[in-house]
């Protein structure tokens, strides 16, 4: 089947924030890793639902549920309960209590890369 043409859009954009994530990873630049893990997680999930729906995705940064409704397993839900409050907490020093920068090292990057790769690994595999 083949892609939409919005679908494949947002997927375009997940694709290219994982690798932006990856790269600020290599840089140390922890936070910025995170940040861009939530999002390339958020938009491959929302190019799935497009793809699945014909409609555009809810307008929301809670990856559970988007995860919820595009039938994630237990263990996905649970990686996407922990990385859903990091769009916030790498945002804001005011959400997370500290400059962003303190709260990130290489270890918690990489776990969000690693589990951000399984999901897009995922939706690639279910847009096909």
């Amino acid at each position: 089947m083949a892609l939409r043409p919005e679908a494949k859009l947002w997927w375009a954009q997940a694709r290219r924030d994982f690798r932006i994530a990856a790269h600020s990873h290599a840089s140390r630049d922890y936070e910025v890793s995170v940040f861009f893990c939530e999002q390339a997680a958020q938009k491959a999930l929302k190019a799935l639902l497009l793809q699945r729906t014909s409609r555009m995705p809810p307008k929301i940064h809670n990856l559970v549920e988007l995860g919820r409704m595009a039938g994630v397993d237990r263990e996905t839900r649970d990686f996407l309960a922990d990385l859903t409050p990091h769009y916030m907490m790498t945002r804001y020093p005011d959400a997370a209590g500290v400059v962003t920068s303190e709260l990130y090292d290489g270890r918690i990057s990489l776990r969000f890369l690693r589990g951000t790769k399984k999901v897009m690994e995922w939706c690639r595999n279910r847009l096909r």
